[in-house]
């Protein structure tokens, strides 16, 4: 059932993207507003990283500085996308199976996947959320029927 699916069927696109330059601050507000964790960034048309809330939390000032709020606001504008994305990243084309993407972000721990043309150029992206979607309308269109518990099975034989 789900080999024959593509990623194409059920990735977002167009995904929301920024670009290195950006600042961190604005992209942390980007996410926060749109209720997103990943973020491709893309240069020229073509993928050069990814940017997860978790790369944000990592870039941020610790709870335990001296600074003020306008202090770390001011520092905060000045790192860009660009010093704390993931350069290194896996990525899928549109017509892969939704099983091999699948078991490509479960062999390395990833919570989305870009999904970029034959060029490198990004045309979406594939989340978790996409998939518990997929697997939503997957089983709406073949209801799984309830297990019958022996008690049941056994009170309602003849």
């Amino acid at each position: 059932m789900l080999e024959n699916i593509q990623v194409q069927e059920c990735m977002t696109h167009p995904a929301i993207m920024v670009m290195p330059t950006m600042s961190l601050r604005a992209a942390q507000q980007l996410m926060h507003d749109c209720h997103i964790r990943h973020l491709p960034v893309v240069k020229d048309k073509h993928l050069v990283g990814i940017l997860s809330s978790g790369d944000i939390r990592r870039a941020m000032p610790s709870d335990a500085t001296s600074l003020s709020i306008w202090e770390i606001r001011a520092l905060w504008d000045k790192v860009t996308v660009a010093d704390a994305m993931t350069s290194y990243i896996e990525t899928v084309k549109p017509e892969s199976s939704i099983l091999e993407a699948v078991r490509l972000m479960s062999e390395n721990r990833f919570n989305s996947l870009p999904v970029v043309d034959d060029l490198g150029q990004l045309v979406g992206i594939l989340t978790e959320v996409d998939i518990f979607l997929l697997l939503l309308r997957v089983s709406d269109a073949n209801p799984i029927k309830p297990a019958v518990s022996a008690e049941k099975q056994a009170a309602t034989s003849p």
